[in-house]
């Protein structure tokens, strides 16, 4: 099952939460910012809160309700969300290696993107059609 509230950019499945569960409860709060390519390609990256600064070329796509009571914000580039912005977004995990920087990289596990393009009632709510 995928975890999603109406009108949101973003998602997570349920075997992701779980994993988030387990990682916050090693790293404290965490957070994800959409990698736009170089050193782990375009991989979801998660990192404890403050780790990743992010700034004013970044967008914050929304947040993500994992079962702990505080949500865990997703951000992106700008230049990055400036391709995606039809786009929405599920955080998923699969067994695999994960990202470098990541905090899954020991766990044997690695968040990936799904997506799918954002249906017309998305597009109207986010300013995207016509």
């Amino acid at each position: 099952m995928t975890r999603i509230r109406a009108h949101s950019r973003v998602a997570v499945t349920d075997a992701a939460a779980s994993l988030l569960r387990r990682l916050t409860a090693e790293h404290g709060p965490l957070m994800f910012h959409q990698s736009g390519g170089c050193c782990d390609g375009s991989a979801p990256m998660c990192f404890p809160v403050g780790m990743f600064v992010t700034g004013p070329s970044d967008v914050r796509l929304g947040e993500l309700d994992v079962g702990l009571g505080d949500p865990l914000e997703v951000f992106i580039s700008a230049a990055q969300f400036e391709y995606w912005k039809y786009t929405h977004l599920t955080i998923d995990v699969v067994p695999g290696r994960g990202a470098g920087f990541s905090v899954e990289g020991p766990t044997g596990s690695r968040f990936i993107i799904r997506s799918r393009m954002l249906d017309d009632a998305e597009l109207e709510h986010f300013g995207l059609r016509g």
